[in-house]
């Protein structure tokens, strides 16, 4: 699935090492380390972890394209996510995603992450004008449809997670938008995600804990 339209948007393949083959961690306010909720750590990326990466595929393609939730749920394709890199630069692909390693491509383990996948992005579609409007709040110098779309639907699905996902925390959900805007975005994506974010926390009361 080559996502079209991304060459301007710069994207990269900056993780961080704790964020990659060590599984997610975030950090308190204290300086400690906090794992993802009740997720199992994989010698690579956590399924929670690939299945976001597979949503913002999948968002992105509603985005750009206009086309219905159902449509693009049907269209992709595990197989493009597991792509081997072609010739394409990551700036011209989202398919451009790390490495999969070999425990991803257990089929069963890659069956549970999509269809998790698929319940953020329906999720995220069909509660997309409350969470537009809350991003249009915090966002007050940037009119939504002129933000970066990868950024906007980096955007959309965190903030979805943070008004229906009341089981992860509020941390970790944003230290992972934070990731995926460094790198899927530009070298300003991360800083703009986590102002956003940052400031939506800050300014709503939203289910679940911080921590």
């Amino acid at each position: 699935m080559t996502a079209p339209g991304l060459s301007g948007y710069g994207l990269t393949q900056a993780l961080k090492p704790d964020l990659g083959s060590f599984g997610l961690v975030a950090r308190r306010t204290d300086g400690r380390d906090i794992e993802e909720g009740s997720l199992t750590r994989e010698n690579g990326l956590s399924k929670r972890r690939r299945a976001r990466e597979m949503a913002i595929q999948m968002l992105y393609q509603s985005d750009m394209g206009q086309e219905s939730c159902d449509r693009v749920l049907t269209d992709f394709k595990p197989g493009d996510y597991l792509s081997e890199e072609s010739d394409e630069t990551p700036a011209e692909s989202l398919r451009a995603v790390p490495a999969v390693d070999s425990s991803v491509r257990n089929e069963a383990e890659l069956d549970s992450a999509l269809e998790y996948a698929k319940t953020l992005v329906r999720g995220t579609l069909e509660h997309l004008e409350h969470i537009d409007k809350l991003i249009r709040q915090q966002a007050e110098h940037w009119r939504l449809e002129r933000m970066p779309p990868v950024d906007r639907n980096i955007l959309r699905l965190a903030v979805y997670e943070f008004l229906f996902e009341a089981d992860v925390p509020k941390l970790v959900i944003l230290d992972e938008a934070i990731e995926l805007a460094k790198e899927f975005g530009t070298e300003q994506s991360g800083r703009f995600v986590n102002g956003v974010l940052d400031g939506i926390l800050k300014s709503h009361s939203l289910p679940g804990s911080l921590t």
